[in-house]
């Protein structure tokens, strides 16, 4: 049972990662969570091993969803590369803020930031604006404000940088497909931030390298990976309000569920 809810876990943010622009990371993180603490894990490691594990999924997750957005010619290459220098930085000093930080703290922090994201998700969309994209500075130090938050909590970034880029007149299918290729940069920095981070550090379960946990990390892969194309293809063709708000329940439970549980 235990193994058939990573898996659909990974199916599921699989499908938000193409469908949303989001790495999956504010799901599959709470889910490892649980298992983690299910199997006797440390419980100073276990919010860092569930961020470290969650921002590994998202490297192939983001490939996969990349190649499906990429073929309907939808991401913002330019606006990509202006913010990935910010994200590779940010992403390595959330990595470390969220080793040096206790994994109560850290529990709670991400709790309050699902709670957050719940509430924008159930808003709906950002209203798209008139105001252009800003300048290349301005775009780097947005980066790092992105990559910081998105490898501190173990997300792919979608959930900042789709309403920043809607923010300044980026269509809504476009920051979509640029947020999903952000999770790339976010992801691959934040996991090796993190491999490193928690490198022979006690506690972990078997099968760790640093703070990533390899069996777990498999069987999310797997899955996610086959349905991130799905959702790419539903982003084109469905409205996204009924899925957002249902995703924002989701991670209202999750997050209550982390704060009182």
């Amino acid at each position: 049972m235990e193994t058939l809810a990573l898996i659909l876990a990974g199916a599921a943010a699989g499908t938000l990662a193409g469908l949303l622009g989001v790495g999956g990371g504010a799901l599959i993180v709470p889910v490892l969570a649980f298992f983690f603490e299910a199997h006797g894990v440390d419980a100073d490691v276990v919010m860092q091993a569930s961020l470290g594990t969650s921002l590994a999924t998202i490297v192939f997750t983001a490939i996969s969803s990349i190649k499906a957005h990429h073929s309907r010619r939808a991401i913002r290459w330019s606006a990509f590369w202006q913010l990935t220098p910010g994200i590779a930085v940010g992403a390595m000093i959330g990595a470390v803020i969220a080793h040096l930080l206790p994994g109560k703290a850290l529990k709670i922090m991400f709790a309050v930031f699902a709670l957050f994201i719940a509430a924008q998700m159930a808003r709906g969309m950002a209203v798209r604006s008139h105001r252009p994209l800003p300048s290349t500075p301005w775009m780097v130090a947005a980066g790092g404000v992105i990559g910081i938050l998105s490898s501190l909590f173990g997300i792919g970034g979608g959930s900042i940088s789709v309403p920043f880029l809607t923010w300044f007149s980026v269509p809504a299918v476009e920051a979509i497909a640029t947020a999903s290729a952000i999770g790339l940069p976010i992801a691959v920095f934040g996991t090796l931030s993190y491999v490193v981070a928690g490198w022979n550090t006690a506690g972990l379960p078997p099968g760790s390298i640093g703070y990533v946990v390899l069996p777990p990390f498999l069987g999310i892969v797997v899955a996610s990976t086959v349905f991130a194309p799905l959702g790419a293809r539903l982003a084109h063709r469905l409205s996204q309000t009924v899925l957002q708000r249902i995703f924002a329940v989701f991670l209202l439970v999750m997050a209550l569920r982390l704060l009182f549980g």
